[in-house]
């Protein structure tokens, strides 16, 4: 069974009643974030039950040593961390001297949570009666401001319900925090110095190894029954600073608490300033006062949701489940510093370190290209060309020359630092994500410059990689690629990955045809980029040789592509049959019994029918996916958007949206038993995909859009907008029609279902 606690709403995850066994759950999916920072949705006050802390700041990262059994030439020095950071949400309650622990509180009543996407804030209410007989009623509201990305800000309220106590509020800072995963058990953290003035607290830390400085601080203002105090006393320790509030109260009397709270960090400001840095923070923050900060935070947001949200109406549970990928999404990354990334994880976990994957490249990037403007796409492609040197160093690491780049599975500096070997060696499938999202780009957005800038020199290091990586068979008298992992990581160290190979052809040809392109029409960038890579024709013509005559896999029984050498030699027994007490079988089997199945984590030969669509026919996908999917038992993220996707193009719009369905609530409904460890914040990319690019079947063909509208009939209609080379269109899609609305002043065509379509400004066309 899937989890089914969070209540269907539009606009809001509502969680209702307190259980011990969904903390950690609810605790990852409330979490927030502002791109800058994030947190888990810890509570603010004492909790003694089992608790997962997060806090983490965009960058911050330790390089944990890499723990294996056996060294090898070529491993990784690191697994990179993504840090768990100082906590500044933290708030001790005492009544009489008791404190406020909602896992020994004798009673509790009412509690609530609210994410509210709508407008970017958390809220936290329940009654509860302490160890002590006293019964409060509890109101906590939080949220990170996306107009000040270095500042959060709480709102904590208790009123006293059946007899008057001695109250005392401790907000605090505190630098004792560990991480969940830790290789060595290292101190991650070294403190520098705890200061306090007024009512303001600050801990200054650096990373160690990485050397990240940074200021955690607070600014705390408390209200008991209508008159302002001031601390009573400050605690500090050498991880910790402690104001401490205190009061009697009469019952029906309530103490409020504003506390703001945050980071600044020595990659935005002087190390030796952060303190100062911290103390302007607060002040921006204090002078716009609590509610002032909110509303620039529902403006903010409603900035964002007034180009990336997709409505649907009929069907309550498919909208919060878009809402809340795309809530999570812009949470996550907002495209302000081409210095970051997007992490599997965002700021809701720990869970496979790293700051960035093939993810980002393959999913994430269409959303971001069609809604903000082409400068956020621009950053994340920047992102993989100043790593470029690293992807050449990371290449030469396992034997390559020649400026062949191999760009890591997972990474924060551009040094790979995924500690699985397998998947560091053997999924070089991501280098092919990148050159694709290159050429996704300029399919976009219609702006080439990227490629003359920078993208050539890409293309160049990852072509070279993949000229080197082939090797000629005397068997097969064809270029084959050996010992590899695809996309389906139930099958490590395979030959002749499909996916793997047509990338690797395609790379090479499309790097030979932009290096073509960029000597005819920006003679300067290619005298420059070829000085700088001393590419010769010779060179190019050996790269080509390989192109054209790499080996590819085939059945002729089935008349398919096989997704690797050997894939028929196993046991074909589709999921259908496999019994449900052995799902997932990734928590249920031995690693050797799932590498001898034929059952596939996500989509590999699919993704690059997903990928290369336009370069087979309908009859072939058919074919593929009616032999694949059978075997597919959807245990990535990544998995059930491209299905569903590929099923819409089919016209199979149940099974459709089926799949859609499982990527929208992977999460909500935690379909893979482990939302408490964090979000899957790159697959919700995928959900955005799966309603853009399968109902509406958004495509750019000929340099044009075109779109093949579909409806799940459990839906009344949708409508999303895409930002097409600075022009906005709305579709909207109903039952037997589509209409589409062009923002702007300039008429443009598009195609639907083929034929011309020309939208006229502030003019609704119906189709």
């Amino acid at each position: 069974m899937n989890q089914d606690y969070i209540q269907p709403d539009p606009w809001s995850l509502i969680e209702e009643g307190f259980d011990v066994e969904r903390i950690k759950s609810s605790e990852s999916l409330f979490s927030l974030g502002n791109g800058a920072m994030g947190q888990r949705a810890n509570f603010e006050e004492t909790y003694s039950g089992e608790t997962f802390q997060g806090s983490y700041i965009a960058g911050v990262y330790y390089p944990d040593k890499t723990r294996v059994g056996w060294w090898k030439n070529g491993y990784p020095e690191y697994f990179a961390k993504v840090l768990n950071a100082p906590n500044w949400i933290g708030i001790h309650i005492f009544l009489d001297d008791v404190p406020l622990d909602l896992n020994t509180c004798k009673k509790i009543t009412g509690f609530r949570r609210e994410l509210h996407m709508k407008e970017g804030w958390y809220r936290r209410t329940f009654k509860a009666i302490t160890a002590n007989d006293i019964e409060v009623e509890v109101n906590i509201l939080r949220f990170l401001s996306l107009e000040i990305d270095e500042v959060g800000a709480i709102k904590y309220q208790l009123t006293l319900k059946n007899k008057p106590a001695r109250v005392k509020v401790s907000p605090y800072v505190d630098a004792g925090i560990t991480n969940e995963d830790s290789n060595w058990d290292d101190a991650f953290w070294n403190i520098t110095n705890v200061s306090h003035k007024d009512n303001r607290a600050f801990i200054e830390a650096h990373t160690m190894k990485t050397h990240f400085g940074t200021c955690t601080f607070m600014h705390a203002e408390a209200n008991f029954a209508g008159k302002n105090v001031v601390p009573k006393k400050v605690g500090t320790t050498e991880k910790k600073v402690t104001l401490e509030f205190e009061e009697s109260l009469q019952e029906g009397e309530t103490v409020s608490l504003i506390k703001y709270g945050g980071y600044t960090v020595s990659t935005n400001h002087d190390a030796t300033k952060l303190v100062g840095a911290a103390n302007s923070v607060l002040d921006k923050a204090a002078i716009l006062g609590f509610d002032g900060l909110l509303e620039t935070q529902k403006n903010a947001w409603a900035d964002i949701w007034a180009m990336s949200d997709i409505t649907i109406a009929g069907d309550v549970k498919a909208q919060q489940g878009i809402r809340f990928n795309i809530f999570q999404l812009n949470q996550t990354y907002l495209g302000k510093d081409s210095r970051l990334n997007i992490g599997p994880k965002g700021f809701t976990g720990e869970k496979y370190g790293g700051s960035t994957y093939w993810d980002t490249e393959a999913y994430c990037l269409p959303f971001y290209m069609a809604t903000k403007n082409q400068k956020v796409a621009w950053s994340l492609l920047e992102y993989r060309y100043n790593h470029l040197e690293k992807a050449i160093e990371n290449a030469e690491k396992l034997g390559f020359s020649n400026g062949a780049a191999l760009y890591p599975m997972v990474t924060m500096n551009g040094e790979e630092c995924h500690n699985e070997w397998e998947i560091t060696f053997e999924e070089i499938h991501r280098n092919g994500a990148i050159a694709f999202a290159i050429y996704n780009y300029y399919r976009f957005t219609g702006d080439y410059t990227y490629i003359p800038e920078m993208g050539l020199e890409v293309l160049i290091g990852i072509a070279r990689f993949w000229h080197q990586r082939a090797n000629f068979s005397q068997n097969k008298n064809k270029y084959v690629i050996l010992g590899v992992t695809g996309p389906n990581e139930y099958e490590n160290n395979v030959n002749n990955n499909w996916y793997t190979n047509y990338l690797a052809k395609w790379c090479i040809e499309f790097t030979t045809e932009q290096i073509q392109k960029v000597k005819d029409g920006y003679p300067e960038d290619y005298d420059r980029v070829m000085a700088h890579t001393k590419l010769t024709d010779n060179e190019v013509d050996s790269w080509l040789k390989v192109a054209k005559n790499m080996y590819f896999p085939r059945s002729k029984e089935h008349g398919v592509f096989l997704q690797q050498d050997g894939f028929l030699d196993k046991e074909m027994v589709q999921v259908k049959d496999l019994d449900r007490s052995q799902r997932p079988i990734n928590q249920k089997w031995s690693w050797d019994r799932i590498l001898r199945s034929p059952y596939i984590k996500q989509a590999d030969v699919l993704q690059g029918f997903y990928l290369f669509e336009d370069h087979f026919t309908i009859e072939e996908l058919e074919r593929h996916f009616d032999f694949y999917e059978p075997f597919t038992v959807h245990e990535s993220s990544l998995s059930p958007c491209v299905h569903s996707i590929q099923a819409a193009k089919l016209g199979r719009m149940d099974q459709a949206y089926t799949f859609y369905l499982r990527t929208s609530r992977l999460d909500l409904d935690d379909y893979n038993k482990e939302v408490e460890e964090g979000l899957h914040i790159t697959s919700m990319a995928g959900t955005w995909m799966s309603i853009v690019e399968g109902f509406g079947g958004m495509r750019v063909l000929d340099d044009k859009l075109h779109f093949t509208p579909q409806i799940p009939k459990e839906w009344k209609s949708y409508s999303f907008k895409v930002n097409f080379r600075n022009r906005i269109i709305k579709v909207t899609v109903k039952e037997g029609a589509s209409q589409f609305f062009l923002e702007g002043t300039e008429e443009m065509s598009i195609r639907v279902n083929g034929e011309r379509v020309v939208l006229v400004p502030q003019k609704e066309v119906t189709v």
